[in-house]
């Protein structure tokens, strides 16, 4: 049995769970961003272009999430395309939409951050 101080705590785990693995997703993405970026990967921002405004990474594209399928059209098929927003959580999403779409390679690297600077 479980001491009570601790049972108030046990619904808090799926969220620590969650963030855990959300970091390590992301810190995968970004040892293997060297070798996608030489094979030609493309930065996307899928945050808001008021929030891209504000701040962003040299050289990656924005794509906000609400208009993404509008501009596959944009997107080869061929490379790695890495994705990023402000917390990793629009970014999973577009990734999870792009490969419904066909794309093979979508990388979520979690925050903007991130992207090299």
């Amino acid at each position: 049995m479980m001491p009570a101080h601790l049972q108030d705590y046990l619904p808090l785990l799926p969220l620590a769970f969650w963030f855990i693995y959300k970091t390590w997703r992301s810190r995968q993405v970004r040892s293997k961003l060297p070798e996608l970026l030489a094979r030609g990967a493309i930065l996307i921002d899928v945050r808001s272009p008021a929030e891209y405004a504000g701040a962003h990474a040299p050289g990656s594209v924005n794509m906000p999430l609400n208009n993404l399928t509008e501009r596959l059209t944009e997107l080869p098929s061929s490379v790695p395309l890495v994705l990023a927003c402000a917390s990793g959580t629009r970014s999973a999403m577009a990734a999870r939409q792009l490969q419904k779409m066909g794309f093979k390679e979508t990388y979520n690297i979690g925050s903007w951050r991130h992207f090299p600077r």
